[in-house]
């Protein structure tokens, strides 16, 4: 296969491109260029994507005997992932820039770019797997389903910011580290082939925001908007610069006036854009136990709610067999994860897809149900969480829905609440 190799410099990506080259491919390295001002970046180990790691990319390109380039994605991460991030603060909502950042660039820009070139796929460093499993159909016949899984390596795995590129892009992508345990033995691999990258510190924090100080950028680009922090009575506790700065289940950097009464600490419990507010509370008003989800999409093989269920025709359910299973109600039991590298929690799941978009021809590219139209409509996604309570969830976030080490689906989360206690 023709595979274009997404190179950002680290060792990571630079060992999947070893790797897809000794599988037989006839590889490319890209290296994607995604700040307007390069001189922005750091040169250390804070973010990724700076100019010393373009040196880099380069540097493992030719140790492999592969051509290299390098492709300004500049102008589409601003408007896509940095607009995001900025107009999600904004709206008091909690944003992660890397899930958007693999759905906006990685697996859309880049993917589609390749495509458009000829190539069959896209080789990439991170910690997942994609499975391929055939199987059968109520015809006797048999069909190969790719899934998402997540990797052997826990403390590195990424299937969560990956599941929002969806089974159709996913279809087209290649992840050669999906195998390894520890980054230890990816170092190792590195090493032996001669790759200058093999001890390269990994790249942590937002990669556009260079010093880590995520309040000053937001500030720097939304301006100062002085507001009240007020507690859960209205009675203003401190003043603060702009609103969009706070996220839900902040404990830091409040700028409290006097402690509470209880002497207990307090945390931002919401954010009302609107009136330029932060809200502050207990730790127990952090607890929810219901998690609701809007752009939802699922993988292959689960199969639609009920009421869609019995709009699809019989075709459609045999040209796609099923395993999840919901109840007659539309609930099927799973693991959600809110955070790249939280716990998955048991939950109770359910898509609210309108009629009509049932697993066959309506399913759109991403896995989102297509109208007739073809303008998305939006499905969403119902949780409810049936162990222990989550702290913290705000809407903006992603929520992956998982049984075991498979990725079902994936949503943002626009609301999480705790459901009143039975009298």
């Amino acid at each position: 296969m023709r595979v274009l190799a997404a190179m950002s410099g680290g060792v990571d990506s630079a060992v999947a491109a070893a790797l897809a080259v000794e599988a037989g491919h006839d590889v490319v390295g890209v290296h994607m260029a995604l700040s307007r001002n390069r001189d922005q970046f750091r040169t250390g180990s804070r973010g990724c994507c700076s100019i010393e790691d373009a040196g880099d990319a380069r540097r493992a390109a030719d140790v492999l005997g592969i051509p290299y380039y390098v492709w300004d994605l500049s102008e589409r991460f601003e408007d896509t992932v940095v607009a995001d991030f900025l107009s999600e603060y904004e709206a008091g909502r909690t944003p992660n820039p890397c899930v958007r950042c693999n759905e906006h660039i990685k697996f859309e820009a880049l993917l589609d770019k390749a495509t458009a070139l000829g190539f069959d796929a896209v080789a990439t460093g991170h910690y997942a797997q994609i499975v391929t499993r055939e199987v059968a159909l109520p015809d006797g016949g048999l069909r190969t389903v790719r899934e998402l899984h997540r990797s052997p390596n826990d403390a590195k795995d990424q299937s969560y910011v990956l599941a929002v590129a969806g089974p159709e892009r996913l279809a087209r992508a290649m992840f050669p580290l999906g195998g390894f345990a520890s980054k230890d033995e990816v170092r190792a691999e590195a090493a032996k082939r001669g790759l200058s990258v093999s001890a390269k510190p990994d790249s942590y924090d937002i990669c556009f925001v260079a010093d880590g100080d995520t309040r000053g950028f937001l500030q720097s680009r939304l301006g100062s908007r002085p507001g009240s922090v007020v507690d859960t009575d209205g009675e203003v506790v401190g003043e603060h610069d702009g609103a969009y700065s706070f996220t839900v289940g902040q404990r830091k950097g409040l700028g409290l006036g006097r402690p509470a009464a209880d002497g207990k600490a307090r945390y931002v419990v919401d954010v009302q854009p609107a009136t330029n507010t932060v809200v502050v509370g207990p730790a127990e008003l952090l607890s929810v136990d219901r998690i609701a989800g809007e752009k939802a999409l699922w993988f292959e093989g689960v199969l639609a709610p009920a009421p869609l269920a019995e709009a699809a025709s019989s075709v459609e359910a045999a040209e796609t067999p099923a395993d999840v299973v919901p109840d007659a109600d539309g609930w099927f039991t799973a693991e959600v994860q809110v955070r790249a590298h939280g716990a998955p929690v048991p939950a109770r799941v359910r898509s609210t897809a309108p009629a009509g978009g049932a697993y066959g021809d309506d399913v759109a590219e991403g896995g989102r149900p297509a109208s007739a139209d073809g303008v998305d409509p939006a499905p969403a996604m119902e949780i409810e969480l049936t162990g222990a309570p989550l702290r913290g969830v705000a809407p903006g976030q992603s929520v992956v829905v998982y049984r075991g080490t498979r990725v079902l689906g994936q949503a943002t989360v626009s609301r999480a609440w705790r459901a009143p206690a039975p009298l």
